[in-house]
């Protein structure tokens, strides 16, 4: 195992630690475009202890409403970051975050690259080459194609390192 993982372990039950992690990832993820709740929610599911938690222990967690979850719970499920499993004989829904959460997220965009470069061409034939706009928009179509191109061949770099790294 790596070294750096062995330094400085925070005890899960200590309240106060996992609430700055929580919201100093939250932050961060605010920062990068994510709404607060689902940032908040993520990063609780996260770091706990399962990587799964009920509605009722995310509300008292992060001290919000049952509908601020649902809100934010739906909202992750759909971009793939958390699912939902049910309590073995129980109603209760469980949200759990995955270890490969990352990896899935980026494969989902693929899709979206695919679709923004159809419509990028449709722009460049309908402004033409010797617009700006059709420039400009032939320039986004280029770095749409670069990403999906470099987008494959880094998540085979990331699968060979995580089973190097990680062991799976």
């Amino acid at each position: 195992m790596d070294e750096r993982r062995k330094e400085s372990r925070v005890d899960g039950t200590d309240e106060a630690a996992v609430s700055r992690f929580v919201e100093r990832f939250a932050a961060q993820l605010v920062q990068a475009g994510m709404a607060r709740m689902p940032a908040r929610v993520f990063a609780a599911l996260l770091s706990s202890e399962e990587g799964a938690l009920t509605s009722a222990e995310l509300s008292e967690q992060l001290k919000i409403s049952p509908a601020a979850v649902s809100g934010a719970v739906r909202y992750l499920a759909q971009v793939n970051m958390v699912s939902r499993e049910r309590e073995p004989g129980s109603r209760r829904e469980r949200y759990r975050v995955q270890g490969d959460q990352w990896y899935d997220a980026l494969l989902e965009r693929d899709a979206f690259l695919k679709n923004w470069q159809a419509t990028m061409r449709e722009g460049v034939e309908q402004f033409g080459l010797d617009t700006p706009q059709g420039r400009r928009i032939d320039d986004t179509l280029e770095f749409f194609r670069f990403l999906e191109k470099e987008l494959g061949s880094m998540m085979e770099r990331w699968a060979a390192h995580r089973a190097e790294h990680l062991g799976g």
